[in-house]
Protein backbone atom coordinates (compact mmCIF):
# COMPACT_ATOMS: atom_id res chain seq x y z
CA UNK A 1 0.00 0.00 0.00
CA UNK A 2 1.11 3.57 -0.71
CA UNK A 3 -0.45 6.67 0.84
CA UNK A 4 -1.22 9.49 -1.62
CA UNK A 5 -2.92 12.88 -1.60
CA UNK A 6 -5.89 13.59 -3.86
CA UNK A 7 -8.27 16.36 -4.91
CA UNK A 8 -11.83 15.53 -3.78
CA UNK A 9 -13.18 15.08 -7.32
CA UNK A 10 -10.42 12.61 -8.15
CA UNK A 11 -11.27 10.57 -5.08
CA UNK A 12 -14.96 10.68 -6.03
CA UNK A 13 -14.19 9.56 -9.60
CA UNK A 14 -12.31 6.54 -8.33
CA UNK A 15 -15.01 5.69 -5.80
CA UNK A 16 -17.70 5.77 -8.48
CA UNK A 17 -15.71 3.65 -10.95
CA UNK A 18 -16.58 -0.03 -11.39
CA UNK A 19 -14.01 -2.60 -10.33
CA UNK A 20 -11.69 -3.75 -13.07
CA UNK A 21 -8.59 -2.93 -15.10
CA UNK A 22 -8.12 0.58 -16.48
CA UNK A 23 -5.91 1.46 -19.45
CA UNK A 24 -2.64 3.31 -18.97
CA UNK A 25 -2.71 6.16 -21.49
CA UNK A 26 0.66 7.73 -20.65
CA UNK A 27 3.64 6.66 -18.60
CA UNK A 28 6.77 8.62 -17.81
CA UNK A 29 9.30 8.79 -15.02
CA UNK A 30 7.47 11.69 -13.38
CA UNK A 31 3.81 11.03 -14.18
CA UNK A 32 1.43 8.26 -15.16
CA UNK A 33 -2.13 8.66 -16.43
CA UNK A 34 -4.89 6.08 -16.54
CA UNK A 35 -8.33 6.38 -18.09
CA UNK A 36 -11.24 6.13 -15.68
CA UNK A 37 -14.58 6.43 -17.47
CA UNK A 38 -14.11 9.25 -20.01
CA UNK A 39 -11.41 11.19 -18.14
CA UNK A 40 -7.89 10.56 -16.92
CA UNK A 41 -6.61 10.19 -13.40
CA UNK A 42 -2.94 10.90 -12.92
CA UNK A 43 -0.33 9.64 -10.52
CA UNK A 44 2.50 12.14 -10.16
CA UNK A 45 5.87 12.21 -8.47
CA UNK A 46 7.43 15.17 -6.70
CA UNK A 47 9.10 16.46 -9.89
CA UNK A 48 5.94 16.44 -12.02
CA UNK A 49 3.44 19.22 -12.61
CA UNK A 50 0.80 18.72 -9.91
CA UNK A 51 -2.20 18.72 -12.23
CA UNK A 52 -5.58 18.92 -10.46
CA UNK A 53 -6.66 15.53 -11.82
CA UNK A 54 -3.88 13.55 -10.17
CA UNK A 55 -3.02 11.55 -7.10
CA UNK A 56 0.20 12.94 -5.63
CA UNK A 57 2.91 10.66 -4.31
CA UNK A 58 6.12 11.40 -2.41
CA UNK A 59 8.24 9.58 -4.99
CA UNK A 60 10.87 11.57 -6.90
CA UNK A 61 10.44 9.14 -9.81
CA UNK A 62 7.74 6.62 -10.59
CA UNK A 63 8.57 2.95 -11.12
CA UNK A 64 7.65 1.27 -14.37
CA UNK A 65 4.05 0.02 -14.19
CA UNK A 66 2.64 -2.77 -16.34
CA UNK A 67 -1.01 -2.83 -15.25
CA UNK A 68 -3.55 -0.64 -13.48
CA UNK A 69 -6.95 -1.38 -11.95
CA UNK A 70 -9.60 0.20 -9.76
CA UNK A 71 -10.78 -2.02 -6.91
CA UNK A 72 -13.19 -0.82 -4.26
CA UNK A 73 -12.69 2.80 -5.29
CA UNK A 74 -8.91 2.59 -4.97
CA UNK A 75 -6.40 2.74 -7.81
CA UNK A 76 -3.94 -0.17 -7.89
CA UNK A 77 -0.70 -0.14 -9.88
CA UNK A 78 0.81 -3.59 -10.35
CA UNK A 79 -1.12 -4.71 -7.28
CA UNK A 80 0.00 -1.81 -5.06
CA UNK A 81 -2.98 0.13 -3.71
CA UNK A 82 -2.78 3.93 -3.72
CA UNK A 83 -4.84 4.89 -0.68
CA UNK A 84 -5.88 8.50 -0.24
CA UNK A 85 -4.53 9.73 3.08
CA UNK A 86 -5.10 13.44 2.57
CA UNK A 87 -7.46 15.56 0.49
CA UNK A 88 -6.08 18.52 -1.46
CA UNK A 89 -7.66 21.87 -2.20
CA UNK A 90 -6.96 22.55 -5.90
CA UNK A 91 -9.52 25.35 -6.26
CA UNK A 92 -8.64 28.84 -7.45
CA UNK A 93 -8.75 31.61 -4.82
CA UNK A 94 -11.71 34.03 -4.74
CA UNK A 95 -11.20 37.05 -6.94
CA UNK A 96 -13.04 40.36 -6.72
CA UNK A 97 -14.24 41.44 -10.15
CA UNK A 98 -15.13 44.91 -11.36
CA UNK A 99 -17.73 43.36 -13.66
CA UNK A 100 -20.17 40.56 -12.95
CA UNK A 101 -20.64 39.42 -16.53
CA UNK A 102 -18.18 37.50 -18.69
CA UNK A 103 -16.34 39.07 -21.55
CA UNK A 104 -15.80 37.26 -24.86
CA UNK A 105 -13.60 34.15 -24.88
CA UNK A 106 -10.00 34.58 -26.11
CA UNK A 107 -10.86 33.12 -29.52
CA UNK A 108 -13.29 30.80 -31.26
CA UNK A 109 -13.63 27.95 -28.78
CA UNK A 110 -14.44 25.32 -31.40
CA UNK A 111 -11.22 26.01 -33.31
CA UNK A 112 -9.05 26.61 -30.23
CA UNK A 113 -9.57 23.22 -28.62
CA UNK A 114 -6.83 20.81 -29.58
CA UNK A 115 -4.63 23.43 -31.26
CA UNK A 116 -1.01 23.04 -30.31
CA UNK A 117 1.48 20.29 -29.59
CA UNK A 118 1.91 17.83 -26.76
CA UNK A 119 -0.36 16.35 -24.13
CA UNK A 120 -1.88 19.77 -23.40
CA UNK A 121 -2.15 21.85 -26.60
CA UNK A 122 -1.34 25.52 -26.09
CA UNK A 123 -4.76 26.90 -26.97
CA UNK A 124 -6.36 24.51 -24.49
CA UNK A 125 -4.11 25.96 -21.79
CA UNK A 126 -5.23 29.47 -22.79
CA UNK A 127 -8.85 28.41 -22.40
CA UNK A 128 -8.09 26.82 -19.02
CA UNK A 129 -6.63 30.08 -17.75
CA UNK A 130 -9.58 32.10 -19.02
CA UNK A 131 -12.12 29.72 -17.49
CA UNK A 132 -10.31 29.48 -14.16
CA UNK A 133 -10.29 33.26 -13.69
CA UNK A 134 -14.04 33.44 -14.29
CA UNK A 135 -14.58 30.68 -11.73
CA UNK A 136 -12.38 32.57 -9.27
CA UNK A 137 -14.53 35.66 -9.82
CA UNK A 138 -17.78 33.69 -9.50
CA UNK A 139 -18.83 34.67 -13.02
CA UNK A 140 -20.80 32.12 -15.01
CA UNK A 141 -19.79 31.42 -18.62
CA UNK A 142 -22.54 29.05 -19.80
CA UNK A 143 -22.10 29.55 -23.54
CA UNK A 144 -18.34 29.03 -23.42
CA UNK A 145 -18.78 26.05 -21.07
CA UNK A 146 -21.18 24.40 -23.50
CA UNK A 147 -18.84 25.01 -26.44
CA UNK A 148 -15.90 23.55 -24.51
CA UNK A 149 -17.81 20.42 -23.53
CA UNK A 150 -19.09 19.96 -27.09
CA UNK A 151 -15.58 19.90 -28.54
CA UNK A 152 -13.54 18.02 -25.93
CA UNK A 153 -13.29 15.10 -28.36
CA UNK A 154 -10.92 17.21 -30.47
CA UNK A 155 -8.11 17.21 -27.95
CA UNK A 156 -6.08 14.76 -25.89
CA UNK A 157 -7.61 12.88 -22.98
CA UNK A 158 -5.38 14.70 -20.50
CA UNK A 159 -6.19 18.11 -21.93
CA UNK A 160 -9.92 17.33 -22.00
CA UNK A 161 -9.67 16.41 -18.33
CA UNK A 162 -7.81 19.62 -17.48
CA UNK A 163 -10.40 21.69 -19.33
CA UNK A 164 -13.05 19.96 -17.23
CA UNK A 165 -11.00 20.84 -14.14
CA UNK A 166 -10.91 24.50 -15.22
CA UNK A 167 -14.68 24.43 -15.69
CA UNK A 168 -14.84 23.42 -12.02
CA UNK A 169 -12.38 26.10 -10.92
CA UNK A 170 -9.45 23.74 -10.39
CA UNK A 171 -5.87 24.51 -11.41
CA UNK A 172 -2.22 23.69 -10.83
CA UNK A 173 -0.55 25.12 -7.69
CA UNK A 174 1.58 27.60 -9.66
CA UNK A 175 -1.51 29.15 -11.24
CA UNK A 176 -3.36 29.31 -7.91
CA UNK A 177 -0.37 31.00 -6.25
CA UNK A 178 0.02 33.52 -9.08
CA UNK A 179 -3.65 34.44 -9.06
CA UNK A 180 -3.57 34.91 -5.29
CA UNK A 181 -0.50 37.14 -5.59
CA UNK A 182 -1.86 39.55 -8.21
CA UNK A 183 -1.56 43.13 -7.07
CA UNK A 184 1.10 42.25 -4.48
CA UNK A 185 4.91 42.52 -4.52
CA UNK A 186 5.06 38.73 -4.96
CA UNK A 187 3.25 38.79 -8.33
CA UNK A 188 6.39 38.91 -10.50
CA UNK A 189 8.02 35.96 -8.75
CA UNK A 190 4.82 33.94 -9.02
CA UNK A 191 4.50 34.87 -12.68
CA UNK A 192 8.00 33.57 -13.40
CA UNK A 193 7.21 30.32 -11.63
CA UNK A 194 3.97 29.91 -13.59
CA UNK A 195 5.48 30.58 -17.01
CA UNK A 196 8.21 28.01 -16.28
CA UNK A 197 5.64 25.19 -16.02
CA UNK A 198 5.90 22.65 -18.82
CA UNK A 199 7.02 23.43 -22.35
CA UNK A 200 4.37 26.13 -22.79
CA UNK A 201 1.50 25.25 -20.44
CA UNK A 202 2.28 27.93 -17.87
CA UNK A 203 2.53 30.62 -20.54
CA UNK A 204 -0.79 29.53 -22.02
CA UNK A 205 -2.53 29.57 -18.66
CA UNK A 206 -1.19 33.04 -17.93
CA UNK A 207 -2.20 34.36 -21.35
CA UNK A 208 -5.77 33.16 -20.94
CA UNK A 209 -5.96 34.47 -17.39
CA UNK A 210 -4.72 37.92 -18.36
CA UNK A 211 -7.26 38.06 -21.18
CA UNK A 212 -10.02 37.34 -18.66
CA UNK A 213 -8.65 39.79 -16.10
CA UNK A 214 -8.53 42.57 -18.67
CA UNK A 215 -12.26 42.04 -19.28
CA UNK A 216 -13.61 41.64 -15.77
CA UNK A 217 -11.14 42.64 -13.10
CA UNK A 218 -8.10 44.75 -13.96
CA UNK A 219 -5.48 44.29 -11.23
CA UNK A 220 -2.88 46.95 -10.57
CA UNK A 221 0.60 45.53 -10.91
CA UNK A 222 -0.49 42.33 -12.66
CA UNK A 223 2.55 40.50 -13.94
Amino acid sequence: MMSVSAPPRVQSRLRSAPDGPVPIVHHGADALYVMVADRVVGVVGTEAVAVPCALRTRLPRLPRVAAAAVLGGVLHLDGVSLRVGRLLDVGVPPLRAARRTAGPPPGDVATMIGRGDGLTPYQDDVLCGWLAVHRAAGIATPEVDAAVRAHLHRTTLLSATLLDCALHGEAIPEFVAWLAALGTPDAVRRSVALTAVGHSSGRGLRQGALAALSQISPVEGAA
